[in-house]
């Protein structure tokens, strides 16, 4: 049995990775952490990270970015390894993210679903297809009302893939208001659409002259994403230390 701290366990997809536990006989949350308890889960939940003490394995991270400096040092003075889900990080938490995993097994992703990170590799094959054919590369991402960063993690991790299979050099691009002249040719363009309970949608767009490609992922049920980070944690409970992504996940 596989035991898990659950971080950011009070949040919406804290609740929805602990009830694909429940289901999984081969992982128990032993633990949550948040910034508050009310009463409901069926472990223990700690509103200080410091005064959590449960022996563990491994942690799921589904938080806020405000949060993740206390995890990281939680991590390293536990050497507990991390799935860490949160997104919108600054460049110098993920400076200390990668500082980390040179001592315990870090696994961070923008997006925890099979779908997702399968489409990756289309996008930079088509990439390379189409970006030297003069095709222009945009990406439009939609999600619910509540979300906090934009653009998502997904988004950019797409336009990465898009901008690796195109030979590099592309400017991201989030916003066209203050510009009057016509779209350089080496852009991303990257829109986000907040909107209802929308869960996730990415379009990844190559727009050519009388033809336009699309590449879509939808996710229906936020459920995709905590089977995923179940997936992730199983297989990085024996791992050393480094840094993993999803695509580790999928090729084992």
């Amino acid at each position: 049995m596989i035991r898990v701290i659950l971080h950011g366990a009070g949040g919406y997809m804290g609740r929805v990775v602990a009830e694909a536990a429940s289901a999984d006989n081969d992982i128990e949350i032993v633990a949550g952490i948040d910034i508050a308890d009310d009463g409901s889960h069926a472990f223990p939940v700690f509103t200080d990270i410091d005064k959590c003490d449960t022996p563990a394995d491994v942690v799921i991270d589904f938080s806020v970015a405000a949060a993740i400096d206390r995890l990281i040092a939680f991590c390293d003075r536990r050497s507990l390894p991390v799935v860490l889900c949160t997104t919108g990080l600054s460049d110098e938490q993920l400076d200390r993210v990668k500082e980390l995993s040179g001592r315990v097994a870090v696994l961070r992703s923008g997006n925890m679903s099979l779908g997702v990170n399968t489409i990756l590799s289309l996008v930079q094959k088509a990439a390379g297809v189409f970006a030297p054919a003069g095709f222009d590369m945009e990406i439009v991402e939609k999600h619910h009302n509540r979300k906090l960063d934009a653009p998502s993690g997904t988004a950019i991790m797409l336009a990465d893939a898009a901008n690796e299979g195109a030979g590099g050099g592309y400017e991201y691009v989030y916003d066209r208001s203050a510009r009057r002249q016509k779209r350089p040719e080496k852009e991303i363009g990257i829109s986000a659409v907040r909107g209802g309970n929308i869960v996730g949608v990415h379009e990844v767009l190559f727009a050519g002259t009388d033809e336009t490609v699309t590449i879509t992922h939808q996710a229906t049920s936020r459920a995709v994403f905590a089977n995923g980070a179940i997936a992730a944690a199983k297989f990085l409970t024996d791992k050393p230390a480094g840094m993993y992504d999803m695509m580790d996940v999928i090729a084992s």
